[in-house]
This record gives structure tokens, C-alpha cells and sequence, in this order.
């Protein structure tokens, strides 16, 4: 690596969730390690920074939302400025800021749920995991009420955001109080008539995604009692788990097969080996059908030909996230990814257009760039990978230097758009931290939901 080749380099990362975060402060590091300079604008759709991390993750999780710890160091030293508030393709195109950047990174992740493709599913009633994650994590582009006017509800899906989604609908809004949920959720949760949470899972018990401690936590909730079946359990005599974390797991869930029920007002049922076949009703969720399966001798399950019924008023999917395509760059539907090798983005509808050329200066990481799996620690991996091609191509001047002078921030003040700051996030963070330190159940913060609000305070604290 020559020091020369990156000198006064100028990246746009577009997403300020934790994969454009990492990404930023991963080449400053390389590149500063190398004797270059960078200078690096992170655009962000939403006016506060953090993506999936501050609008993804379930309130009483403070555990995991400590990353934002992390996440706040790498924007606060100053060598990467937040720009919020901006959507690019709209506010921006992505033309543009190749115009005026060396380099652009989508990091834009995917924030829409993946499709479950059986009858009745959009039947009123019958939602996205994802829609229903973002109005509790206070999303301001969600409508800010919630209708929880039914006693039975079904979640399907066996990964952490499924057991995100029954622990808040099956959990008792007193328990959320001392949390950053944000009033208008907290009022919903507390009106709610969900007495009984279904979780449907296609696989067996040793195949759930769960996470030991999201599942040992499940069953501390306070007054919701845990029902499984003993059925369910058939398959895993002789069974030696693959790993310590599914030993575990299989401990905890065999402890609820002998759990005594405690007559808690609420109850979480897992079901195992159900497949959905049909939502049932005529002008809204009335019920779901569920195939029953068994495992095969190769580890996947098929169907038994045996059909059950289960009467419940809400349908929640979590079968996983669906990237969503970003205005003039090369999307691949079926994947649900920007098409790419690597990280470098390549002029092809599909990512398994091996003779497809890449797009000079273009570049993915996250989950737009290998679809949503993994945890935060992936993330990082992945953003390395794409500053490793970058910088090479940087070295190897592959990429063409920008051809439009001046601030981009001028050219959204022309355009009247409302882009928020580092700063004004920092006014934001003060002004929720303190609405949490007012309230009447104290909290760590109470999160601000409307958009023109957050706009107004972070506005309000702009430093040109």
C-alpha cells in the first residue's frame, strides 16, 4: 500500500447503520495506517444515525444496543461526517455523488420483510415481522398506532427476530416501563388483548436460530407461562447436539416440558415441525393451516400429509429480511441483494452474472451486499473486505477522480433539503436522555418517533 495513491481520498458511505459505520472507520484506519488522507460523508435516510441497531432491536434489550456505545466513538472523532435526513435517489442520485466522491459504498441493509408466498396472507390482520419491529422500536416512518385487539396471535418463524417479536406482544407493558420504548408504543402495548402468542417453527427443536440467551430469557418474562409440546421432542432421543450453544438450548426448552403451568394471564406457545400451508379467513386473519413435518435421514424435514388448523386473529411473519433496492443501482430480485462480487458492484440484474463488469468507484457491504445473515461481528469481516478491494483499486488507479468541486451540503441546501448533522443527532441523544429522566417511570431515554420533530431538534443545534 503507497501512500501517495491515497492521498486526500473522498468516499460517500450511504447507511449509517452499524455496516456503513464499520466500513468508514475501517478505511480511515487503512488508509491513515498508509499515510493517506480521507475524507468520508456518511448519508443516512433517517435523521438519526444507527440504523437497525436504534429501529431493529426490541427496547429491553439494552445488552445489544450497547453497541451503540462503539458506534457513537467512530462518529464522534470527527473523521467521518454524518449527513441525515437525505435519501439517496431522491434527495441525491447516486450519479452525483460519483461526481463528486473517489469512491461510493451502499451500506443500506435490508429493513423490508421477505415474502411468504401462501393464500390469505394478505388478509387484514396478517403482517411483516419487520413493520411491526419498526412501530416498537419507534420508527418514524410507521404509523404510530398499533391495533392489539385480538387474544390469539401467531408468529412463524425460528430466528431471534420471531422470539423478539412473541416476547413483545406476549409481555406485560409494566415490564417495559424503565425501557427507551417510546410513549405512544408503551400506550399501545399497555391497551393490548393478546392473552396467548403462538411461534411456529418448519424445523425440529435442534434447528432453531435462536440465541442461548434470548431463549433462557423468554422464559424469565414475568406472568407469561411457556407451553410446548411433547411431540415435538420425539425426534431428539439419541441426538448429540453439534455444539455447546444447541446443548444449551435443547436444555432449556426440554425444562419446559416438565414446567408446571403458574395460571399467568398470558401464555407462549412454540410449536415445532409446522409448515405453513394457508391463512384462513374471508375478510380477515380467522385462522392458519400448518402442514405437520418430520426430519429426514439429510437433515431437512418434508411434509406427513397430516393438516392442523389453529384459530388465531393476527399473523406475524419473521421469515427473514429482504434488501431494499437502492434508487440506480443494479439490484438482484431474487437474491435481494445489490449485485456484487466481494463487495465491488457489478452492471448486472443478477450476482450470478459471473462476465458481468463491475461498476468503477461502486461498492456494497452489509446485508445489501450478502443478504441478511449474520450477526454485528459478521459485519465487520465483511466491511473489511470490501475497504480491502477499494484501497486496491485505488493503488491501482482504477478509479476516476471526482469531477465536481464544492461541499455537498450546498448543493442540499439549493435542493431545500432538511439534512440533519453530527451535532444535531448529539441535541437529539440530549433532548431524549433528558425526556427519559423527566418521566414518570424513569428511563435511560424516551425515544422522539415523529420525523419532523427529530428534524426540528437536530436542526435546531445545525453548525455550518
Amino acid at each position: 500500500m503507497t501512500s501517495s495513491s491515497l492521498q486526500n481520498l473522498r468516499v460517500a458511505i450511504v447507511g449509517a447503520g452499524p455496516a456503513g459505520i464499520y466500513a468508514g472507520n475501517i478505511l480511515t484506519n487503512s488508509v491513515v495506517e498508509a499515510g493517506g488522507t480521507v475524507a468520508i460523508d456518511l448519508f443516512e435516510s433517517l435523521p438519526a444515525p444507527y440504523g437497525l441497531i436504534r429501529y431493529g432491536v426490541a427496547p429491553d434489550h439494552p445488552r445489544i444496543k450497547g453497541i451503540v456505545n462503539s458506534l457513537h466513538e467512530m462518529l464522534d472523532a470527527g473523521t467521518t461526517r454524518f449527513i441525515g435526513n437525505v435519501e439517496v435517489g431522491r434527495d441525491i442520485s447516486i450519479d452525483e455523488l460519483q461526481e463528486r466522491y473517489d469512491a461510493v459504498i451502499l451500506a443500506t441493509g435490508a429493513i423490508r420483510d421477505a415474502a411468504l408466498d401462501i393464500p390469505g396472507i394478505d388478509l387484514p390482520g396478517s403482517y411483516g415481522a419487520a413493520d411491526f419491529v419498526a412501530w416498537f422500536d419507534g420508527h418514524p416512518d410507521v404509523p404510530t398506532e398499533w391495533t392489539l385487539d385480538q387474544p390469539e396471535v401467531a408468529v412463524i418463524g425460528n430466528g431471534n427476530v420471531a422470539l423478539d417479536v412473541a416476547r413483545i406482544l406476549a409481555k406485560h407493558a409494566v415490564d417495559l416501563r424503565s425501557t427507551e420504548i417510546a410513549d405512544n408504543v408503551l400506550a399501545g402495548l399497555e391497551a393490548s388483548a393478546v392473552t396467548d402468542v403462538h411461534v411456529f417453527g418448519r424445523r425440529g427443536p435442534a434447528d432453531i436460530k435462536f440465541t442461548p440467551i434470548e431463549l433462557r430469557e423468554l422464559g424469565e418474562v414475568p406472568n407469561v407461562d411457556i407451553v410446548v409440546s411433547d411431540e415435538d421432542f420425539a425426534y431428539l432421543e439419541g441426538l448429540v447436539p453439534a455444539n455447546n450453544q444447541l446443548k444449551v438450548m435443547l436444555r432449556i426448552l426440554q425444562s419446559w416440558r416438565t414446567r408446571e403451568s403458574t395460571g399467568a394471564s398470558r401464555r407462549l406457545h412454540l410449536h415445532f415441525y409446522h409448515s405453513p400451508v394457508e391463512v384462513l379467513g374471508s375478510d380477515r386473519v380467522e385462522g392458519l393451516r400448518f402442514e405437520r413435518t418430520e426430519p429426514t435421514e439429510d437433515g431437512r424435514v418434508r411434509g406427513t400429509g397430516e393438516f392442523r388448523d389453529y384459530p388465531v386473529q393476527q399473523v406475524y411473519r419473521a421469515v427473514g429480511y429482504y434488501g431494499t433496492p437502492v434508487i440506480d443501482a443494479p439490484f438482484d430480485e431474487k437474491a435481494g441483494v445489490v449485485s456484487n462480487v466481494e463487495g465491488r458492484v457489478k452492471d448486472a440484474t443478477t450476482t450470478g452474472d459471473v462476465d458481468a463488469p463491475v461498476i468503477a468507484g461502486l461498492y456494497a457491504t452489509g446485508w445489501i451486499k450478502r443478504g441478511p445473515v449474520g450477526l454485528i461481528g459478521h459485519t465487520k469481516s465483511d466491511a473489511m473486505e470490501t475497504i480491502g478491494h477499494l484501497v486496491s483499486d485505488v493503488e491501482a488507479g482504477r478509479l476516476s477522480a471526482p469531477t465536481v468541486d464544492g461541499d455537498v451540503l450546498d448543493l442540499l441546501d439549493e435542493r431545500e433539503v432538511a439534512f440533519t448533522t453530527w451535532d444535531g443527532w448529539l441535541a437529539l441523544d440530549a433532548h431524549e436522555r433528558e425526556l427519559g429522566a423527566n418521566h414518570l417511570h424513569t428511563r435511560e431515554r424516551v425515544k422522539v418517533v415523529p420525523r419532523d420533530e427529530q428534524v426540528a431538534i437536530s436542526r435546531g443545534a445545525l453548525v455550518k
